[in-house]
């Protein structure tokens, strides 16, 4: 049986954190090192083998303004209802204000990233609906693995990056911009960069036997932390 080199791997696995205050903005990352990462991401698996994910790789200063405008446009009104919700409900909790920052920072800076990656595939989630192969869960389960074996393999190369949605809100604008056909669905927005900094730490998260049932579901009081 092969082995792989497990600490290695659950440090992999363990540190690849959203990075939005750490990315370099200064340096350009090599078009080589995203097509290593992209091939990497097409052995993730897909449903029936259909392969439906593409990538539109941004590192026009033009276009990148286009998506980061439309993500401040889409982040504006979000974060002013976050923020009061979250100000009730975690005052004074130093990790929710943490993530409110380094988000309004992303949102300051998102242009200046070197590269915005945008994974697509090819039709949309409605195609799945009344199918057999699990519906929309089908659908997004199809693509997504792909995206994240692209985060891991970004980490693995020394690129912090960061899963954002908030562009998908005026996707037809930032479509047209980078000539996605309408039949095409665009699923995130990456911000991809060399990251500043030695290391990343585990985050802190709720023990795996709070959140595992073993054959049946079970009600759990788990706290946030």
């Amino acid at each position: 049986m092969e082995e792989f080199n497990l600490n290695e791997v659950d440090r992999l696995l363990t540190t690849t954190r959203a990075v939005r205050k750490r990315l370099d903005l200064g340096r350009p990352v090599p078009r080589d090192l995203i097509l290593d990462c992209i091939r990497l991401s097409t052995q993730a698996p897909a449903g029936g083998n259909y392969q439906k994910w593409r990538w539109v790789i941004v590192d026009d200063p033009d276009k990148k303004r286009v998506i980061a405008e439309a993500y401040r446009d889409a982040y504006a009104p979000y974060i002013k209802a976050q923020k009061s919700v979250v100000t009730e409900k975690t005052s004074g909790d130093s990790t929710v204000e943490k993530i409110m920052s380094s988000s309004d920072y992303l949102a300051e800076i998102l242009e200046k990233v070197p590269v915005l990656a945008i994974p697509c595939s090819l039709g949309t989630p409605a195609d799945m609906e009344g199918a057999l192969g699990g519906g929309v869960q089908g659908w997004w389960g199809s693509v997504l693995p792909a995206v994240w074996s692209y985060m891991l393999a970004a980490r693995s190369r020394g690129l912090g990056t960061a899963w954002t949605t908030l562009h998908l809100r005026y996707s037809e604008r930032v479509g047209k911009a980078l000539g996605i056909p309408e039949t095409i669905t665009q699923l995130a927005c990456i911000p991809t960069a060399y990251y500043t900094g030695e290391r990343f730490r585990p985050g802190k998260r709720k023990p795996a036997e709070q959140v595992t049932y073993w054959n049946a579901w079970k009600e759990t009081n788990i706290q946030s932390n």
